[in-house]
């Protein structure tokens, strides 16, 4: 059988967020767990080597790069659709949200979220009528639906007006390599990223959504009344500079010197170094405003590292909810602020929380995902009987 898969989110370089990391390791799954299988990716640019991921994948480059709106609509309902029209694979999967209308083959969409219609502010109005436009198109034309949390599956059917049941979920995982680690490796890290001082650790792209100015404000406020050891803490924020990230520069400018040098933004770094901040944070400060998922906090949690989250959208649901992560309001810097002093100061609640996470990341696998993918996929095909 040949299976089509679109894959423009498996960026050169090896440098891969929440929709490349999602399309990288569901697919290293399914291709090997079906080597009787031809996976054909669509990139829509030169690809890296590492992403032929078995001996049954076969790599296409389609013009044009679509990195803007106007090229994400000739790449996908141009390129995209003019090579189904020629090579009529028997499914095409679009583990990444986006897929093409113009086309018969049947359709696997992943939904990740629909912060376009929660958080319209984060986007142009370019973005945002793209999405309002093609977003409910795609989700209704799918042969199969999947969505990434059950969150997402009651969002996705309510805001388009389909039936739950229809919608499978295959969540994000944890990567094999975020574990706990030795003291002796934690000490290593801490003397390497934060002059050996216990730090709260954010991890994402430098964009709205992120609530990053807020979460600076609550450091602010944590070191200004946290008391104890909370002038040792420092804050590191691993990630790019994605959008909009001049409220958080403000507000970081607005906050007192000292507090200013306790904040390190570190960009990105490698998956080494991720798994190992992960594992000698004293938490991780995770409070976006929406998300669909949330990586970040079960990569947290199989690392062995306590969580302070979100307590809106899907975050309560991955989290594993108030038995296994610290809940705030991150409309809230106080709230999140009294988060970070609870975390610094309670040594017995980071070690429930430590361990209770450990239990809820086991809850989440690749495998297991794919596995769900792969079901969606046997379900898309014409002569299916599930």
């Amino acid at each position: 059988m040949h299976i089509a898969v679109t894959t423009r989110f498996l960026l050169p370089g090896g440098h891969l967020e929440g929709l490349g990391r999602y399309t990288f390791e569901t697919l290293s799954c399914l291709v090997r767990q079906h080597p009787e299988c031809t996976f054909h990716f669509l990139f829509d640019r030169e690809y890296d080597p590492r992403y032929l991921l078995a001996p049954n994948v076969v790599p296409h480059v389609l013009a044009p790069p679509a990195r803007h709106v106007l090229l994400l609509v000739a790449w996908y309902e141009s390129a995209v659709a003019r090579w189904l029209r020629r090579h009529r694979p028997a499914v095409l999967l679009s583990p990444e949200g986006f897929t093409v209308l113009n086309t018969r083959v049947p359709r696997v969409l992943v939904v990740h979220d629909l912060a376009y219609l929660h958080r319209p502010q984060d986007v142009s109005g370019l973005v945002r009528r793209y999405y309002a436009w093609f977003a409910p198109r795609w989700a209704r034309a799918a042969t199969q639906l999947v969505a990434v949390s059950d969150t997402t599956r009651q969002d996705v059917a309510r805001q388009y007006g389909l039936p739950p049941a229809r919608i499978r979920v295959a969540p994000n995982a944890p990567a094999a390599h975020f574990v706990p680690q030795t003291r002796e490796q934690q000490a290593a890290t801490r003397a390497r990223f934060s002059q050996g001082q216990p730090y709260f650790l954010f991890v994402g792209a430098l964009q709205p959504r992120k609530n990053l100015a807020n979460l600076l404000r609550a450091f602010g406020q944590f070191r200004a009344v946290g008391g104890g050891r909370a002038a040792e803490v420092r804050l590191l924020l691993v990630g790019r500079e994605a959008w909009q990230t001049g409220p958080i520069f403000e507000a970081y400018q607005q906050l007192p010197p000292a507090t200013q040098a306790a904040v390190q933004f570190t960009g990105r770094v490698s998956e080494a170094d991720l798994a190992a901040l992960y594992a000698a944070a004293l938490a991780t400060a995770y409070v976006p405003f929406f998300e669909g998922f949330g990586l970040p906090v079960v990569e947290a949690q199989a690392s062995g590292c306590p969580v302070l989250t979100s307590s809106l959208s899907s975050l309560p649901e991955v989290s594993g909810g108030p038995a296994a992560a610290l809940l705030c309001d991150p409309h809230q810097p106080a709230a999140i602020a009294d988060g970070l002093r609870q975390l610094a100061q309670d040594a017995a609640l980071r070690d429930q929380l430590r361990t209770a996470g450990l239990a809820n990341a086991a809850r989440y696998s690749w495998a297991r995902s794919a596995e769900v993918l792969w079901q969606a996929i046997r379900a898309a095909l014409p002569t299916s009987n599930e």
